[in-house]
């Protein structure tokens, strides 16, 4: 028998593009590949590339010479190695890839990955392959069915893509340009998607998309379905225990999400809800569409309907035009909402984003020491959230065994991971656990077997911290 080849992806980015990367291996498993930890001995290697990142681009090709010395060595030893580029950068910047490095064979967007088998028979007759279109047909009706197999090696927990695309084009973003416009799956592909993961072992499932609440299904009964009702429905698919969602646009939160947070157990209390400034001339600035009162007005509808509810979001620093006043304004925003977990960047151009050609740029070392004040601040909110914990006691779902022996580790409803001295048969069970202590950002605690006490809620743990 022909041995398989062995297929290395090295992902970059958003959770959208480790979905995407399960899928590539779902597809070349057809053609006999099999998926390998490490480039060296692979017989292809694919780059699947963010563009959201500063410098983005220079470390695909920083990566590409690590690759050519690679595929060099592999053709002195009569081995062939391909390479291929996916992802945003491949769909921003395909034919100057083609153009810069030879070393890659293939050269394909986001929305046409599922055409690899063909792209690479392609380059083998042609010595090169660019796909970079976005496609008529959707890309999930050619995906084949992950195999049992493949759904039990990547664990209880998994991701799901319900929409891509993005129609709301912020200034500083390119993802309207690499993604597209904003696509929904239908309702029945998405069940028929979770009900395989479940039946294989999966609990957990994380819907993705640029923007995900936006999300607008063809429904079973002829209509478009929102968000809520869609995870409405898959709270009562058998095996799921957890439902979580990512990435969300504070103008796109509608009366059956926060209804869905209201009514579903299943639906875990932790939000990423992107806000960027709160300032209302940058937030106008970067045509977010909303101000900073609109979103601090979404995140009291999510907090009127669940108490311990808890929020994560994105900020970026230093944007064109930025003064004192406004980073000040983001300073007071974080303080007043108080956030479990954030995720802070400074302002990095994009090629061909409005964002890129407006003056008024801040310094370097204005944005670094403005980058520091409001980690500081969020670091502190995220400490005092953690902190809150010990003493508690909380459901936690089990993974897999920790890297200390004897440990396994689960994460509680608001992503914390958490550590406890037991037998591996929990993993892929829902625990009580007894917070005993923190260590950096892991909770560490034993396995409790009284009920679970009421909690405080969750922005009275944060603000503690603000």
């Amino acid at each position: 028998m022909t041995p398989p080849r062995k297929l290395h992806i090295k992902s970059y980015g958003c959770q959208m593009n480790v979905y995407d990367a399960q899928r590539m291996v779902d597809t070349l498993a057809g053609e006999g590949f099999v998926e390998t930890a490490s480039a060296d001995d692979a017989d292809l290697v694919i780059l699947n590339t963010c563009h959201i990142r500063e410098k983005a681009s220079e470390k695909v090709y920083s990566e590409l010479g690590r690759l050519r010395v690679m595929k060099d060595e592999a053709a002195r030893n009569g081995r062939q190695m391909n390479i291929a580029v996916a992802g945003c950068v491949a769909q921003a910047e395909g034919e100057e890839i083609i153009r810069r490095a030879p070393v890659v064979d293939v050269v394909v967007g986001p929305q046409s990955y599922h055409h690899l088998p063909q792209l690479l028979a392609k380059a083998k007759r042609d010595g090169r392959a660019l796909e970079t279109e976005f496609p008529v047909q959707d890309k999930f009706g050619f995906l084949p069915p992950p195999k049992p197999d493949a759904i039990r090696s990547r664990g209880i927990s998994a991701f799901v893509t319900v929409q891509e695309g993005c129609d709301k084009f912020c200034t500083f973003c390119v993802v309207p340009y690499t993604r597209g416009a904003e696509v929904s799956r239908p309702v029945a592909k998405i069940i028929d998607d979770v009900t395989r993961l479940a039946d294989h072992g999966v609990r957990e499932i994380t819907l993705i998309g640029q923007n995900v609440n936006a999300y607008h299904g063809d429904g079973p009964d002829g209509r478009a379905w929102p968000l809520g009702k869609l995870l409405h429905r898959l709270a009562d698919i058998p095996g799921i225990a957890r439902l979580r969602y990512s990435t969300s646009h504070p103008n796109d939160v509608d009366d059956s999400l926060i209804a869905a947070h209201r009514d579903l157990c299943e639906l875990m209390p932790f939000v990423h809800l992107p806000v960027q400034s709160g300032s209302d001339r940058i937030l106008s600035a970067m045509n977010r569409r909303h101000t900073a009162a609109e979103y601090h007005a979404v995140i009291d509808r999510f907090r009127a309907a669940r108490q311990d509810i808890a929020f994560s979001s994105d900020f970026i620093v230093g944007f064109p035009g930025e003064t004192e006043e406004d980073f000040s304004a983001t300073l007071a925003l974080v303080t007043q909402i108080g956030y479990a977990a954030a995720y802070s960047f400074k302002y990095s151009p994009r090629p061909g984003t409005p964002a890129a050609d407006m003056p008024e740029m801040v310094s370097a070392g204005e944005m670094d020491e403005r980058l520091e004040r409001l980690q500081q601040l969020i670091d502190s909110q995220q400490s005092a959230f953690n902190l809150a914990a010990i003493g508690s006691t909380v459901d936690v779902l089990f993974e897999r065994p920790a890297r200390k022996e004897g440990q396994i580790v689960g994460r509680t409803a608001y992503l914390q991971p958490a550590h406890v001295m037991a037998s591996p048969d929990i993993i892929g069970q829902i625990r009580p656990v007894s917070i005993e202590s923190l260590e950096r950002y892991s909770l560490l605690g034993r396995l409790a077997s009284r009920p679970i006490a009421s909690a405080p809620s969750a922005h009275s743990q944060i603000s503690t911290g603000a």
